[in-house]
């Protein structure tokens, strides 16, 4: 089902997250055992703590997971993810942040939408839990549906892809279309490739240099390529010392077509795409004549 965009707008709950410019989401693990940050926040202070620093540091909303994603991680049941991320997701939301969850079951996805988030991250692309569509369609949450082969304990062992790019825009865009048909607002979707999720090192980047062409059902594209391993992969590099690396990608991402981009180093990744967000509108208005202004975090979340 093509979208047309009537307005650069990403619809969630309560409100609407500003496209003008790019968007981006703070990653704030709440896991043990995560391949970059696991184990650092030991409490709903700190991640509020953590949270509010990002906010401060440009971070459009805050994306909360308490399951490790990594290749090779094991599963945790939905109890034990709501007890890491519950308190904390319920502080933040009191605080004013706005909080995605990145969860692929339906019952922390419900307690996380009943706490104050506005938006689920769903890094199966609804295979888990479909359930989460009609959710997401009777809350008018944010959804994001992501392109994953098989689960993170397998999804490594299959990279080869006929013809990457299309392959995974027509299964995105068939996710999404099941999405609509359970009632989501198409505004209310954006989709992911999964850099990292199932793809090659030049997978990846092969995504990130054609990242725009996902969005050719209509929704905003948003990426991931924070500290993952094929930038220590190409730069040789340990994960405390990926931050260019995570830069350089969200950078060539945004100049691909990617809007909204996931990222653990907010600060160096705002100022760098606001930079590169200037210079393509000195290259050339938009159609409608407009020139895009420079704005605060706050005033890119939009509440209704």
């Amino acid at each position: 089902m093509a979208r047309v965009l009537a307005e650069p707008a990403w619809s969630v709950r309560g409100g609407r997250v500003s496209l003008e410019r790019p968007v981006v989401l703070g990653i704030l693990n709440l896991t043990p055992d995560s391949f970059s940050d696991g184990d650092l926040v030991k409490d709903a202070v700190r991640a509020l703590q953590l949270g509010q620093s990002m906010r401060e540091s440009g971070a459009d909303l805050i994306d909360v997971g308490g399951e490790s994603t990594r290749p090779g991680a094991e599963p945790v049941n939905a109890d034990e993810e709501w007890a890491r991320i519950g308190p904390s997701v319920a502080a933040l939301s009191a605080a004013g942040i706005p909080v995605s969850v990145d969860t692929t079951k339906l019952s922390v996805a419900m307690q996380a939408l009943d706490a104050g988030a506005v938006a689920i991250n769903d890094v199966s692309g609804l295979r888990f839990d479909p359930g989460i569509a009609p959710l997401c369609a009777e809350t008018g949450a944010g959804l994001i549906i992501m392109h994953m082969r098989g689960d993170p304990r397998t999804m490594q062992d299959d990279l080869g892809y006929r013809d990457l790019v299309p392959e995974i825009t027509a299964w995105l865009e068939a996710q999404a279309d099941l999405a609509v048909e359970s009632g989501v607002d198409p505004a209310q979707i954006a989709v992911d490739p999964g850099i990292g999720f199932g793809k090659s090192v030049r997978g990846n980047l092969e995504i990130l240099a054609r990242s725009g062409e996902f969005s050719g059902p209509g929704y905003p594209v948003v990426v991931g390529p924070s500290r993952k391993s094929f930038i220590g992969a190409l730069l040789d590099l340990p994960v405390d010392q990926r931050i260019e690396g995570t830069v350089a990608a969200c950078v060539v991402a945004l100049l691909s077509g990617a809007r909204l981009f996931r990222v653990h180093d907010v600060l160096p990744v705002r100022r760098a795409l606001d930079l590169a967000w200037e210079v393509l509108q000195a290259g050339g208005e938009p159609e409608d004549g407009r020139r895009w202004k420079t704005a605060d975090a706050g005033d890119r979340v939009v509440r209704a």
